[in-house]
């Protein structure tokens, strides 16, 4: 009988991590694919309630800000398009934040199982949001042309803001995650600092509300730089951006994809036994 070695390896390097990640992005594919298929099963109308859910948000946030606080819009922009316009990467974002910090606790089993490199698991949850995103932008489609509302050029920037907005919920993802498997409060935190970060971003007024002096420090919230930026790809030349709060923002975010793939290292040899 023919007779098999067995390997332990003590620990992988760090380039072979990153080499592992590549090596199993089928369970990449798989995990945001069943994620997708689960979110929406057994419901009615399935992946309309992606549709549904910003729509009504939008609607509202249009009658409280200019219905009740008769706020302008920006030059000629409908209303319904300045608010979505914000709506949409605040969407993507909290959902994000979501779906990300309950990702390593609801695949516990799988975590104690088997090996993989567990960063995985929360960046597939993004892929989850940002799907919703996707459809969701079918409803600024329809706002565009039920008030025939052109983008110029600065429409092909989006694809930037959208990048910006991905490295935002992954390293705020990557964190949640980490700090839910060690602390389980952070399951009723997360509901919280979504709510209040709703009031706190741009999303039914513009950034220009805000007191010129006052300017700086409220884009200490990435969102701000974020939000900003995919109002001025979408509404064009009647948007403008504030450079040194944007570029605070963008700072922001790289320091916190940074910090968060960091920590989330420190702390994945520890998920198994934890979760």
């Amino acid at each position: 009988m023919e007779s098999k070695e067995l390997i332990i390896e003590a620990g992988r390097t760090e380039s072979q991590y990153w080499k592992d990640l590549w090596k199993y992005r089928e369970l990449f594919y798989f995990l945001a694919w069943r994620d997708i298929l689960v979110r929406y099963k057994q419901t009615a109308i399935g992946m309309v309630w992606a549709l549904i859910r910003p729509f009504l948000t939008m609607v509202v946030f249009t009658f409280v800000f200019q219905g009740v606080a008769k706020l302008p819009s920006v030059g000629n922009t409908p209303y319904p398009i300045l608010v979505f316009a914000g709506l949409l990467p605040w969407q993507f974002f909290s959902g994000a934040l979501t779906e990300c910090s309950n990702s390593l606790v609801s695949n516990a089993n799988l975590l104690s199982k088997v090996y993989f490199p567990r960063l995985i698991v929360p960046t597939s949850a993004v892929i989850v949001s940002f799907v919703d995103f996707m459809i969701s932008g079918i409803i600024l489609l329809g706002l565009m042309a039920y008030y025939n509302f052109v983008p110029d050029w600065r429409i092909l920037t989006l694809p930037l803001f959208i990048l910006i907005a991905f490295a935002a919920s992954i390293g705020a993802g990557l964190w949640l995650a980490a700090l839910t498997v060690e602390y389980r409060d952070f399951r009723y935190i997360v509901p919280f600092i979504v709510q209040f970060g709703l009031y706190i971003s741009p999303v039914g007024f513009t950034a220009s509300r805000i007191p010129e002096e006052w300017q700086l420090l409220y884009s200490l919230n990435p969102m701000v730089g974020v939000i900003n930026g995919f109002r001025w790809a979408i509404l064009g030349g009647e948007s403008q951006i504030y450079l040194p709060g944007f570029a605070l923002s963008v700072g922001l975010v790289i320091l916190m994809l940074a910090s968060g793939i960091w920590y989330f290292r420190k702390m994945e040899r520890t998920f198994a036994d934890v979760v």
